[in-house]
């Protein structure tokens, strides 16, 4: 639809329906029943039945002891008293349209629209050959529109808008030679729209708007004469408009809105469709320039041109516009070039009855006119974002007294906001997003108590945020972030009830703790403190916040432990609580957050074990890195281990040579002492005898299980892991990561243990660690080659662990720390 209904439309149609109900010669009330109303009366009392009984509404009045033309709704003629007319729009009806409706063989209007009906239409409709007003606009109905529907060939009005009728339009409406009014709008048809509804000679006004129709716009449309509404809005209508289409001088709306049409609009249109009050082209492709003709329509009301691919500059002629309301031209490649680049809208001055501006979205340049103060005082929405817009805002731009809509978001604006904002005191909504706007907030700001949207965001503010922001009992969403805002978070803000879309105080200095009254937002759904010097504990009350979904309050200095009240936060979906200074466990209770989808904790100071519940079960949900003493169960198993083989460790590296002495002594002592039985029946008899287990004694199977031992306490896995299947052994699997990717094989336990030394003890390189991991497993399988012959001695392998540890502690390994 238009933006406007058009006054000389909706003149003509007032006057069709005049003479119809004119010439229908109808009496209300008239109490003489004849034999013909019987069938009356009966389709009436199916059509009641068929509606649900608590919204019957003005039916219950529907007495059937009295004649129907006394009914409420219902209209007889006086010669047969027959029903003629039956109008029950917005009465509130629920339930579906009896066939029995049918047999008002005499109905000439049937007005149902604005209730709630369902189901199909009536086959039957087709038996209503005298109808000649069929609205059922407003509805729920499904279902194609019949074709049996050309048999009323009396229809002059034909209205189904907003309903859901599938399907196509049917060629059969074609036949409908009298028809003036065609609304199809607002439902589900597809396919193409028919060429030969060109031949509806009589129509008036065609509304084929909000459906899913395909293909090009028909030509043969242009043979439509008399039609003064065109609306094809929001489709997938593609291609070029035809050229006869421009020429369709009767044309008072032509809205093509929303489709994906391309082309030059002919700098003539406004010459050749000199009657246009409405011009409406928006969100297509259409290329070219802003045709200079459409200035020249000294009547036209409506000139939206939005979302195209429109350059070159705004054409002369705005000031010859005393009627327009809508001047839409956004998101094209309008330029505006030098200071003066704005000096257009001085002209849209005698534009006295204008309610709504947007240029935003283009390339305009230059400083806002002091001369927009004196734009019509009945603007209600002014949109000039995303330009090249610089200096500072006038102060004249506080005469706008009527606006309710401000953006100027996303330019070079500079300066102060100036106080006279504080005069627009309908806006509800103020975006000054993205700019160099600096000074502090007006306190001025404090009057405007019917704000509902406020995004300063992305600007240089400073100072406190004023307490007079507790007069915005109607505010649903507040952006205060990237600026330099300091002082505390005031409680005014958190007392405001309304909040419910998002309170973002991000990335500014705010400093202090989180008052208790944050709890007062019950209805606010995000919340962002990232970034700011916020201190203290996080408090219990944040609970009260029970519609929150999303929490941000990252690298900020919030200390103690994770409340365990954010656990009534139901449904919380993302927590963001990372880069502070909380200590503590992770409160089990947050496992009871069943929607949490991305849980960040990271770079505080937790510890303790993870829980294994909720998000936690999925690990890419989940950011804990930062955080040295947290641990999962199978890690913190490890952990209570972890002394031991520390000890293990040390003394491997630390006492090589006590190793190698009583391991050789020992075990040449005992093998001297018994003969062990010959195993050679299993898998891992390899390994069995190179242990000393096989039939021979030997020193070489001592050094072989030594190597292993290397191996196991560096990897951090036995021989036996369940991992080392078929042909792969931990020594196969050690040989080939060990020269390419050691990491791949260190055991990741052993790499902390570096960041777990004392303060007295200076930390070793990464680098020193790789080199350390590499020489050990290289003894390890230099003791544990296949042939006893081919293995280093144990006297070797000391030699080479005494190496490897002094070149591991040697001063340039260590760290350079400040101090």
């Amino acid at each position: 639809m238009g933006f406007f209904f058009l006054s000389n439309m909706i003149l003509q149609i007032a006057i069709l329906a005049v003479l119809i109900t004119a010439s229908k010669c109808l009496v209300h009330g008239a109490e003489t029943p004849r034999l013909s109303i019987i069938t009356d009366k009966e389709a009436l009392i199916s059509f009641k039945s068929g509606i649900d009984p608590e919204t019957l509404g003005p039916l219950l009045t529907w007495d059937q002891t009295l004649s129907p033309c006394n009914w409420t709704g219902v209209w007889c003629n006086e010669v047969g008293a027959r029903v003629v007319e039956l109008d029950l729009a917005g009465s509130g009806l629920k339930g579906s349209i009896s066939p029995h409706i049918g047999n008002l063989s005499f109905l000439r209007s049937l007005q149902l629209q604005n209730n709630q009906l369902m189901g199909t239409f009536p086959n039957q409709l087709d038996n209503l050959f005298r109808l000649r007003v069929l609205n059922m606009s407003f509805n729920i109905i499904q279902g194609v529109i019949p074709q049996n529907i050309s048999r009323c060939t009396e229809l002059e009005i034909l209205d189904l808008e907003k309903n859901e009728i599938s399907g196509r339009i049917p060629e059969e409406l074609s036949s409908l030679a009298k028809l003036q009014v065609l609304n199809l709008g607002r439902n589900l048809l597809f396919g193409s729209i028919p060429p030969s509804l060109a031949n509806l000679s009589s129509l008036v006004s065609l509304n084929l708007g909000t459906n899913k129709l395909g293909g090009m716009i028909p030509g043969d449309l242009s043979r439509l004469q008399k039609l003064k509404q065109l609306d094809l809005t929001i489709n997938n209508l593609t291609g070029t408009v035809p050229s006869s289409i421009y020429n369709m001088s009767s044309l008072v709306e032509l809205a093509l809105a929303s489709n994906d049409l391309w082309g030059i609009i002919p700098y003539n249109v406004g010459d050749t469709l000199p009657n246009l009050l409405s011009f409406n082209f928006c969100i297509n492709k259409f290329s070219g320039t802003i045709p200079g003709s459409l200035h020249n329509l000294t009547k036209i009301q409506v000139i939206r041109m939005a979302d195209n691919l429109l350059h070159g500059t705004v054409p002369p002629g705005l000031g010859n516009l005393p009627e327009l309301q809508m001047y839409n031209i956004g998101f094209n490649r309008i330029v505006g070039v030098g200071d003066n680049g704005l000096d257009f809208l001085t002209s849209l001055t005698n534009s006295t009855r204008l309610n709504f501006l947007a240029v935003d979205g283009n390339l305009l340049e230059g400083v806002i006119p002091e001369s927009i103060g004196n734009l019509s005082k009945v603007l209600e929405k002014l949109y000039m974002g995303r330009n090249r817009i610089h200096g500072g805002i006038p102060a004249s731009i506080g005469h706008l007294s009527g606006l309710t809509l401000l953006n100027l978001s996303y330019n070079s604006i500079s300066y102060d906001i100036p106080q006279e904002i504080g005069n627009l005191v309908e806006l509800l909504s103020l975006g000054l997003a993205g700019n160099n706007i600096s000074g502090k907030i007006p306190t001025s700001l404090g009057s405007l108590k019917n704000l509902i949207n406020i995004d300063l965001s992305g600007n240089e503010l400073e100072g406190t945020i004023p307490t007079s922001f507790e007069n915005f009992q109607k505010l649903l969403s507040l952006d205060l972030s990237r600026n330099k805002l300091n002082g505390s978070i005031p409680k005014e803000i958190l007392n405001l009830r309304s909040l419910s879309t998002h309170l973002n105080l991000s990335n500014n200095l705010l400093t202090g703790p989180l008052p208790q009254e944050i709890r007062t937002l019950d209805s606010l759904v995000a919340v962002d403190l990232s970034n700011n010097g916020l201190s203290e504990t996080i408090p219990d009350s944040i609970s009260g916040c029970t519609s929150l979904e999303k929490l941000l309050m990252a690298n900020n200095m919030f200390t103690g432990l994770i409340p365990d009240s954010l656990s009534e936060l139901k449904g919380l979906e993302t927590l963001d609580i990372s880069s502070n200074k909380l200590s503590g466990s992770i409160p089990d209770s947050l496992q009871k957050l069943q929607g949490l989808q991305l849980l960040n904790l990271s770079f505080n100071d937790l510890e303790g074990e993870v829980p294994v519940g909720g998000v936690f079960t999925n690990l890419s949900r989940i950011h804990l890195e930062g955080n040295p003493k947290l641990c999962f169960m199978s890690e913190c198993e490890k952990g209570r281990d972890h002394r031991k083989r520390l000890i293990l460790v040390c003394i491997i590296v630390g006492s090589i040579a006590i190793i190698a002495s009583c391991s050789t002594i020992g075990l040449v002592f005992y093998l001297r002492k018994r003969k062990l039985p010959k195993v050679t029946t299993s898998s891992d008899s390899f390994e069995r005898q190179q242990y000393g287990m096989g039939e021979k004694p030997s020193t070489a199977g001592d050094v072989y299980s030594y190597g292993i031992t290397l191996l196991e306490l560096f990897t951090g896995k036995s021989p036996t892991h369940e991992s080392f299947t078929g042909d792969l052994s931990l020594k196969k699997w050690v040989q080939t990561a060990v020269a390419t990717n050691v990491d791949q094989v260190s055991d990741p336990s052993l790499v902390r243990i570096n960041s777990s030394l004392s303060d007295d003890v200076q930390p070793i390189t990464p680098e020193a660690q790789t080199n350390c991991s590499i020489a050990v497993l290289g003894v390890g399988l230099a003791c544990t080659v296949d042939s006893p012959d081919g293995r280093i001695s144990m006297r070797d392998a000391l030699c080479k662990l005494k190496s490897i540890r002094e070149n591991l502690f040697k001063p340039d390994h260590a760290r350079k720390t400040n101090v």
